[in-house]
């Protein structure tokens, strides 16, 4: 059986030739390239991956859909342009799709993920979940199908459908500055919100006070992330922030909308 990989970009030339290097032994790689301004089409031309160019619009699910209906191999494998697949991972990956006895039962793979923070393996706080469960990054072509605009997942069609979850990890290097980190938090959480106000969702000012402090007590305190030294704290701090203007945000919106109504 053969595997199609796949990468969503935008502006990725600093990361995109060592992620598609990581992801050389699929049988196809393509990218959905959200218009780069940078030379990440050229690079990623170059080692061989087939380009389509579609607008996001904050729609990453879509953007995942669309990748799954060109792909032409029996099974996806989906990855971030700031991750790589490890070499382990690659030979669990290999073996597993080729063994006969998995032929027509498992339909997804849950892939664990190990975050590289500021120099340091994150295994506590935020990161620790994806570390230990995954992600369903590996699936068979028709099988599902991604939902959620912003922090998208894979939906099997059906709940009584295989997955497994594999041993080795996809590697990830997100936010290597300071600047980078509030530029995705902002981007991130101004997307998050108009996804919640599309829901009919709302936000108070006790929600804005209070749920960052309780994000942050959770993931530094109760998730341990104190054990992964300074970058745990700066970690749990960036996202709880994260959370503060997701509310934030939210309830602009709510209230610009009122005005205009």
């Amino acid at each position: 059986m053969k595997i199609t990989s796949v990468i969503l970009t935008k502006n990725e030339e600093k990361n995109i030739i060592r992620s598609i290097k990581s992801i050389q032994f699929s049988d196809e790689i393509i990218i959905i390239d959200d218009f780069s301004t940078d030379r990440t089409v050229e690079m990623a031309e170059k080692f061989g991956a087939k380009i389509y160019k579609r607008k996001s619009a904050g729609d990453f699910a879509g953007q995942r859909n669309f990748a799954m209906e060109k792909a032409k191999n029996e099974w996806v494998l989906f990855i971030d342009a700031d991750e790589t697949i490890s070499e382990q991972l690659k030979s669990e990956i290999e073996l597993k799709i080729k063994n006969e006895k998995l032929k027509n039962k498992i339909e997804g793979f849950y892939l664990r993920r190990r975050d590289f923070f500021w120099n340091k393996e994150m295994k506590y706080g935020e990161t620790a979940k994806i570390r230990n469960q995954g992600l369903i990054r590996l699936v068979r072509k028709g099988s599902g199908k991604w939902i959620g605009k912003v922090h998208e997942e894979f939906k099997l069609k059906k709940s009584v459908l295989y997955t497994e979850r594999l041993k080795n990890f996809i590697d990830h290097y997100p936010h290597p500055t300071v600047k980078e980190f509030l530029q995705t938090v902002n981007y991130y959480s101004t997307l998050r919100a108009e996804e919640l106000q599309a829901k009919g969702k709302k936000a108070g000012i006790l929600a804005i006070i209070f749920y960052p402090f309780g994000k942050f007590f959770l993931t530094y305190v109760l998730k341990l992330g104190f054990l992964d030294g300074a970058a745990g704290f700066a970690y749990a701090f960036f996202m709880s922030f994260h959370s503060f203007l997701v509310r934030a945000k939210l309830y602009q919106f709510t209230k610009i909308d009122k005005q205009s109504s």
